[in-house]
């Protein structure tokens, strides 16, 4: 009840009556204030008029007026500028730290609204506000999407800087990181993003200009070398694969030469995978992409399309890689380039983010700005996600909205954080969504 009691406020859904203080006195809201999701009142820097008098200060919401005594909130002197007190039930009065009597307010959450929010939390059917979506008008879903956006690469962003603060300040081993997450494509990113983290690249980059070397200390890191990490079934043929006896060789002078030591290899998932994502495979291709010097920062800066952005990601495998799927199995000849669908999706979670991100980090607004231009190009993702709200009449044209609708999904949706959403606002004070 309290988070519906904060959403009218904020919203200002208040009774066609007039609101007045337990004690009588009429209240006129001028400015409800700034949201506080921090510890602190729940409204910063409201303006309320009581009685004619205006008041500038903090605004405080509870279920009940016992509850300012159960939070403390008499003791705390963060609460000494509260110059109202919302709540749904009164049942006393309320002092602050200085023993000043505070006014209180009992707002009557509308009969409507009630219901609407029991049907968005009580619905079976996904996503609970369905019905409302085909008659959104397209500046409210264009305007709550570009929010959605920014919101999503701000999530990638901190995302990004953890992997810089991991890597000791490097925003070009953060790019490596975040790139070869991304080369997991769901099932092994997890993995991915602890193999990358694992890569000693300073040590690497002594070696980068022989592929041999790279691929062995990318597939040694991963511990794809160690014996118990080929298939029991292929042990045999691996025994006798001289290129895997060659690489296993090499890496073991490499790991004493720096000191080493590869990661579990159990981390990797191979169940319902299909083999061109093999680990194997996702490992090779940005051997090749590392050792041609594609994979760095500067490069990817440089980029002032689409289309250059994937050309440089784009990759294959290794030789021996072209008829092998792991170590000692051979299969048909084919180059395995990433795919065109793979490539969209790097351009999306890896380019566009590392962007945005670097240009928060550097304070330039040019690259923040490409950063959104190139998600307005590129091709829309197309997974169950985006065919759900596509079902439900929201049109998606591009890796934006894609992008846009993927964060609506996870952080809104799937939190029932309908009382922060726009989509369910307007289903909230709808009077014919039942």
């Amino acid at each position: 009840m309290e988070q519906l009691l904060h959403y009218v406020w904020k919203h200002r859904l208040f009774p066609l009556r007039p609101l007045v203080t337990a004690d009588g006195r009429e209240v006129e809201v001028i400015d409800p204030g700034l949201h506080n999701r921090n510890a602190g009142p729940d409204f910063f820097n409201a303006k309320v008029k009581i009685d004619g008098t205006l008041w500038v200060g903090n605004v405080e919401i509870h279920d009940r007026t016992s509850d300012w005594y159960l939070h403390g909130h008499d003791r705390d002197k963060a609460y000494d500028n509260v110059v109202l007190h919302v709540v749904a039930a009164v049942d006393g009065e309320v002092m602050d730290h200085g023993g000043r009597l505070i006014p209180q307010l009992r707002l009557d959450i509308p009969q409507q609204v009630c219901d609407n929010y029991r049907q968005l939390l009580s619905a079976d059917a996904y996503p609970p506000c369905y019905k409302i979506v085909p008659s959104l008008s397209s500046l409210t879903v264009h305007s709550w999407m570009a929010t959605l956006q920014t919101e999503r690469l701000e999530r990638k962003t901190r995302d990004i800087e953890r992997r810089a603060a991991q890597k000791n300040g490097s925003w070009e081993d953060a790019y490596f990181v975040t790139l070869a997450r991304n080369y997991g494509f769901g099932i092994n990113s997890d993995a991915f993003e602890q193999w990358a983290l694992n890569v000693p690249l300073g040590q690497v980059a002594h070696h980068r200009d022989d592929l041999f070397q790279v691929e062995t200390l990318f597939m040694g890191q991963a511990g794809l070398l160690q014996p118990e990490a080929v298939p029991e079934r292929y042990r045999a043929e691996a025994a006798a694969d001289a290129y895997y006896q060659k690489m296993c060789a090499e890496y073991r002078y490499l790991a004493h030469k720096f000191g080493l030591t590869p990661m579990d290899h159990h981390a990797w998932r191979f169940l319902r995978l299909r083999p061109q994502n093999f680990p194997h495979i996702r490992i090779s291709q940005l051997a090749r992409l590392y050792q041609e010097r594609r994979a760095g920062l500067s490069v990817l800066l440089e980029c002032q399309t689409v289309e250059q952005l994937q050309d440089i990601l784009k990759t294959h495998v290794t030789p021996y890689w072209e008829t092998h799927y792991t170590f000692g199995s051979e299969s048909t000849r084919n180059e395995k380039h990433v795919s065109p669908f793979s490539l969209n999706l790097l351009v999306i979670n890896t380019a566009v983010p590392m962007l945005f991100a670097y240009g928060r980090h550097t304070s330039d607004e040019r690259l923040c700005d490409r950063a959104f231009d190139f998600l307005d190009r590129l091709r829309a993702e197309n997974n169950r996600i985006i065919r759900m709200w596509r079902d439900c009449g929201l049109e998606v044209r591009s890796a934006g909205d894609s992008q846009a609708l993927i964060q609506l999904k996870n952080e809104y949706c799937d939190r029932r954080e309908c009382l922060r959403c726009r989509i369910g606002y307007e289903y909230l004070k709808s009077s014919n969504t039942l």
